[in-house]
């Protein structure tokens, strides 16, 4: 029995379920209104609002707890906020059940852990689990077959889910968010384990995404990778969104130095013009010069010897 099967014998009694139409472009696909999240007595996200559009790559970047990741999981419905609202196709988040929630966006989570030794392929096709018994059913091959291939597992398809390397297990987890073929896809740091080759692979396939009427939310340390990738950005900073928009205009030197607390330099690339980030170092590291030695004092001893 496959995993995809088993998943669908342990789901509960579906109702009957609407299926998703393709968002037109530009159209908002997601939306958060007014959102505070707590957690631990402290406001993670408080008062932010934010719209995620139909063909667009939406980055959010900003310092270690400056509420990145909350805010991906608040889009994602995953975490209901204490104030404000999380609006997905239209609605509010909480009127989808979690069936319809899952044919509407897909969720990456930093850490991807299995407790059984599933081959890669299989889980993969994990992500096929919620068009169970919908007339988009025969899909399922398809797209496990194509999200392989974009993600480049196809080589390692058999072998044990927890015999991977981090980044290997990093790409097949992407795997599995794309085969769902939703139109938001939500990816909190998924090049966080990766090569430089393969960081370059996962934002050019959310490119791809986005070309054909995706809308892609992703959560980024690499402010070259945002810069690159990424249609507009959204810098976080003590759970608020202190600007947002094209990263050529939202990439500002003194922004960023206040933000990060780190003093960068902003300019543009010499052949493409896309914002290059780079933090203001010291010159060269020299050794300071050795103190000169004292003289020998050759004159006679005034004590004798």
């Amino acid at each position: 029995m496959t995993s995809a099967v088993l998943l669908r014998r342990l789901l509960p009694h579906r109702r009957a379920r609407t299926l998703p139409s393709p968002a037109a472009p530009g159209e908002l696909v997601a939306k958060a209104v007014g959102l505070r999240v707590a957690l631990g007595g402290r406001a993670v996200l408080d008062g932010v609002g934010i719209g995620v559009r139909a063909g667009e790559v939406l980055a959010l970047v900003g310092p270690n707890g400056a509420g990145k990741s909350t805010l991906l999981a608040a889009l994602a419905a995953d975490l209901a906020p204490s104030a404000g609202e999380v609006r997905i196709g239209g609605r509010p988040a909480g009127d989808w059940s979690a069936g319809e929630l899952a044919l509407r966006r897909a969720v990456l989570p930093q850490a991807a852990a299995l407790t059984f030794p599933f081959p890669v392929a299989e889980v993969v096709r994990m992500g096929r689990a919620p068009w169970a018994g919908t007339e988009r059913e025969d899909e399922d091959e398809a797209a496990v077959a194509a999200a392989m291939a974009a993600t480049e597992v196809e080589a390692f398809a058999g072998r044990p889910f927890s015999a991977l390397s981090g980044g290997e297990r990093a790409r097949v987890a992407l795997a599995r968010v794309l085969a769902q073929r939703t139109g938001l896809l939500l990816l909190d740091e998924p090049t966080a384990a990766l090569d430089l080759r393969h960081q370059e692979l996962v934002l050019r396939v959310c490119r791809e995404r986005a070309a054909a009427g995706d809308a892609v939310v992703v959560v980024l340390h690499d402010l070259g990778l945002a810069a690159a990738h990424a249609d507009r950005v959204a810098v976080l900073h003590g759970g608020r969104i202190e600007a947002a928009g094209p990263p050529s205009e939202v990439f500002d030197a003194h922004v960023l130095s206040r933000v990060y607390r780190q003093p960068v330099e902003v300019f543009p690339h010499p052949r493409t013009g896309v914002p290059l980030v780079v933090p203001v170092r010291p010159g060269p590291h020299r050794r300071p010069a050795s103190p000169p030695l004292p003289e020998r004092d050759n004159s006679p001893s005034l004590t004798g010897p």
